[in-house]
């Protein structure tokens, strides 16, 4: 009788490892020079907190990293430095008057086309985890409908900043509660795994991790250190010793004092000194997080393939010109961090230093990842200055704009920044000669030629990207008196 030789018995299990296999095989030649990108986002975050910014207080060896092994933008600002209108330009590339994202709680437009969505339709797996503020009232509102090319967002919730989480039945939901069992922002014994940033912070970890060939999109927009000024043990007493350092402008005359940044009642020092240490300790949470993001790149071995930037919404004034928050364009609260490591394109310790805007970020990020767009974007591509050239020809300036209640238009370069506001006389910001902004330099003989240029660049601006503050006439009066 014949031998016959029989094959061992392949189980689905193993045919479908086979199969997998071969897949992955004629894939990754496609993906192969696409990298990743990850997106983190803070809230209300003074760069001044983080130690490649100058911050004295809280040691942020890992957000540092980022910039001793990448590139630092030293006058990045928010388009809007408010919540929403400054996300809503750096997720579609478009001023908020195109997006019609002028201010808090409006819905981002339908129609708009955000960078997730360009790279998902190039077969990247896109997620978003954390606070989104473009879907309107809703609050928290999780998984919202229109997903803007975020394909997964269970995590995404549309408003509020919590500070603990929870999963039921593997579904997210607010962790702080009330003796109603209403949603709240206390703390309620938030741990390392339940407190709002390490809770975002494992969800991203999952997605990244997720077994696969494609390239991911990720962005992760954490709610901290927005406040409450409340933050985990032992993050919350961390920096109870510390000195606070109090701004020389907590105290400001009235004549310092314009329209567009109004007093918010009587800002002590004894409140600053209440409320900081908290504030630092989110800070330094958040950067042990991105500590945790990193590692977990690097042990998968796609941290040099994923290109990783770190910025914020909008600043918080932390006491400057007596105030908090946000809403003016005071360095505190316009000024926002902005990072960026790839190390393929981008060497380290680069410092650019002119002035880019939220709407910069999708034309020059797609540019060091090599995506071919057609989409539409008013920033500007400043890839070149990542990779270490200086751009020929290059403005630098950059225009903000206030959300519709106080209605004010800047022009900003590196050193300089020029107001022009309905209810308020123009103002001249000289950061270098001035650098707290104490003062109002428009009327310096010596500035003369940088009104009329910056003034001349905000009148184009405001003619080609059809801003209607432009035709505000007390604007338009104050620009022209300024060319005269």
């Amino acid at each position: 009788m014949r031998n016959v030789f029989r094959l061992p018995e392949i189980t689905l299990h193993q045919r479908l490892l086979s199969i997998w296999g071969i897949l992955q095989w004629l894939v990754l030649p496609v993906f192969a020079d696409q990298p990743n990108l990850l997106i983190i986002q803070t809230d209300e975050h003074h760069y001044n907190t983080l130690g490649c910014y100058g911050g004295q207080i809280v040691e942020t060896p890992n957000i540092d990293r980022l910039a001793k092994e990448g590139a630092l933008c030293s006058s990045f600002y928010a388009t809007t430095p408010v919540c929403s209108p400054s996300r809503g330009a750096l997720v579609t590339g478009r001023y908020p008057q195109h997006n019609h994202v002028v201010q808090n709680n409006i819905p981002l437009a339908d129609h708009m086309v955000t960078f997730a969505e360009v790279l998902r339709q190039r077969d990247y797996r896109t997620g978003f985890i954390g606070k989104w503020h473009l879907d309107g009232t809703g609050k928290p509102q999780w998984a919202p409908q229109r997903r803007f090319g975020f394909d997964d967002n269970r995590f995404m919730f549309n408003r509020g900043h919590w500070k603990k989480f929870e999963l039921i039945n593997g579904l997210p939901r607010v962790g702080g509660r009330n003796q109603k069992g209403q949603p709240n922002y206390d703390l309620n014994g938030a741990d390392h795994e339940t407190f709002s940033t390490d809770f975002l912070v494992d969800r991203a970890i999952e997605f990244m991790g997720t077994e696969g060939a494609r390239p991911f999109c990720l962005m992760l927009s954490l709610p901290d250190p927005h406040g409450p000024n409340t933050v985990r043990e032992p993050y919350d007493s961390m920096y109870d010793d510390v000195v606070i350092p109090i701004p020389s402008t907590i105290r400001k005359s009235e004549a310092q004092i314009p329209a567009w940044a109004p007093s918010e009642g009587k800002l002590t020092v004894a409140t600053l000194r209440r409320l900081m240490p908290h504030y630092f300790g989110m800070v330094k949470c958040i950067d042990d997080n991105v500590g945790r993001m990193l590692a977990h790149l690097e042990q998968t071995g796609e941290l040099d393939h994923t290109l990783v930037v770190f910025t914020s919404d909008h600043g918080d004034l932390c006491g400057e010109h007596g105030r908090l928050n946000k809403g003016n364009p005071y360095e505190g609260s316009a000024r926002i961090p902005f990072l960026l490591r790839y190390p393929s394109k981008v060497k380290g310790q680069t410092r650019i230093d002119v002035a880019l805007s939220c709407v910069d970020f999708m034309p020059t990020v797609f540019s060091l990842m090599g995506v071919n767009s057609k989409m539409t974007s008013d920033g500007r591509d400043a890839s070149d200055w990542f990779e270490g050239r200086s751009p020929e020809g290059w403005q630098d300036r950059a225009f903000l704009r206030s959300t519709t209640g106080q209605r004010w238009l800047c022009a900003v370069s590196d050193r300089f920044k020029l107001v022009y506001s309905k209810n308020e006389r123009p103002w001249l910001m000289d950061l270098k000669a001035d650098p707290e902004e104490a003062f109002n330099h428009f009327q310096d003989p010596e500035h003369a030629s940088v009104i009329r240029k910056l003034t001349r660049d905000l009148l184009d601006y405001c003619e080609i990207e059809k801003d209607p503050y432009g035709q505000i006439p007390e604007i338009q009066q104050a620009m022209q008196a300024a060319l005269r």
